[in-house]
């Protein structure tokens, strides 16, 4: 029997014979997926005992081959991301591929000699771009206190020059323990390509580091992710790649809640971006799909449900009507003790929308509230230097 442990630190592949357990191949890198995600499969069997199966290192992906004595072979693919739905068959392995250039697209990989050959079999309409047509993500790593490093992915302004100075979007990842993606993220151009520069953060809690930095966020949630993210934000300042009053926070879901506990304290951000925003992590704990749930426990006990009264800057609530994961009604009252205090908010609800906007029908309405909201906040500046009182919050669907 083969099954997945982090018993050694990652997430590596073993085996039982039914007395005894063994590692099937050691690797310094994740095996599998975020641990409260199912459905998946990272690794299957191809023929004369070889396996396949995809690793994470940071936000890269790739593809190795475990011969059987143990030998671990890289595979050459063109992709940075692999999506964890491995199928082989005899000596061929197809996956979901994708690159920063390069949208995801289905492909076989035939495993035949020592030269794999790779054979797309369905790609989207922008499947493959020029450098010139996106904006192509810079690894950054910077040190944080208690002797950590934190990576990140710079997205430049699309087209611009190497001393590019822009405003900045710092992008929280959902999970919380997910992972930023080195993959073409259309999200991430819609921003670029009006002008902004957009960083993902790879915080303490992320996956694709290992066991213990994954698990270092339990308790702590809300407080290091946040204090993560507004290190790089501060990097970037510092090194007038971002413009001082135009850094702003967003998130989905987990990222949400860090977006908003973000501009809870002082800190770089102007204003925050909170779409399907988990308010109170003991009510998420309760919503959260059931095999989840032990997960949201544990990530409990540290910042504590968001509280109106905390908060500094302007705030964009995106929800879905029908979100039964973070439930709509938990953003609604702090909406409404937003609008007691006087503090500037909007709240943009859809209508029969679930918890995953980015992928509804409503995802580009949501983008374009979310660019007038910053675009607000800039022409705007009394507003977020600390009158964040003056303006009293709006609703409104879509």
């Amino acid at each position: 029997m083969y099954f997945m442990s982090d018993r050694s630190g990652w997430w590596n592949l073993y085996r039982w014979n039914g007395d005894t357990i063994e590692a099937v191949a050691p690797i310094t890198g994740e095996c599998a997926a975020e641990p409260w995600e199912m459905g998946y499969a990272s690794y299957d069997f191809l023929a004369h005992g070889r396996i396949a199966m995809v690793v994470q290192e940071g936000p890269r992906h790739r593809l190795v081959v475990i011969e059987p004595d143990g030998a671990v072979r890289p595979v050459d693919l063109p992709y940075t991301s692999i999506k964890p739905y491995l199928a082989a068959q005899d000596t061929t392995v197809a996956l979901i591929g994708s690159s920063p250039t390069a949208a995801p697209q289905v492909a076989v990989v035939h495993l035949t000699d020592d030269d794999p050959r790779l054979e797309v079999l369905a790609r989207s309409e922008h499947a493959g771009l020029s450098q010139a047509q996106v904006s192509t993500p810079t690894e950054l790593r910077i040190n944080v206190p208690g002797g950590r490093e934190v990576l990140a992915l710079v997205y430049p302004p699309t087209g611009s020059a190497a001393d590019w100075r822009a405003p900045l979007i710092v992008r929280a990842h959902p999970g919380p323990t997910a992972s930023c993606l080195l993959r073409l993220d259309w999200q991430a151009q819609f921003f670029t390509s009006r002008g902004f520069a957009v960083v993902d953060v790879d915080y303490l809690g992320s996956t694709g580091y290992g066991r213990s930095f994954r698990e270092s966020l339990y308790g702590r949630w809300g407080l290091d992710d946040v204090d993560d993210c507004a290190a790089v934000a501060n990097h970037l300042l510092e090194m007038r790649r971002a413009v001082p009053g135009q850094v702003f926070i967003r998130g989905a879901s987990a990222g949400g809640y860090t977006a908003l506990h973000a501009v809870s304290k002082d800190g770089p951000f102007a204003a925050a971006t909170a779409v399907s925003a988990i308010v109170d992590p003991d009510r998420w704990a309760e919503t959260v799909p059931r095999f989840q749930r032990a997960h949201a426990m544990r990530l409990r006990g540290g910042a504590g449900r968001v509280h109106a009264a905390t908060v500094q800057r302007p705030v964009l609530f995106i929800h879905g009507t029908a979100d039964e994961v973070a439930v709509v009604e938990d953003v609604q009252e702090l909406a409404d003790e937003l609008v007691a205090l006087g503090v500037g908010h909007e709240l943009l609800l859809l209508p029969d929308v679930g918890h995953y906007v980015a992928t509804s029908n409503r995802a580009g309405a949501a983008l374009e509230a979310e660019l007038a909201h910053y675009r607000s906040a800039m022409a705007a500046p009394a507003a977020v230097s600390g009158d964040h009182r003056a303006a009293i919050g709006s609703c409104w669907r879509t």
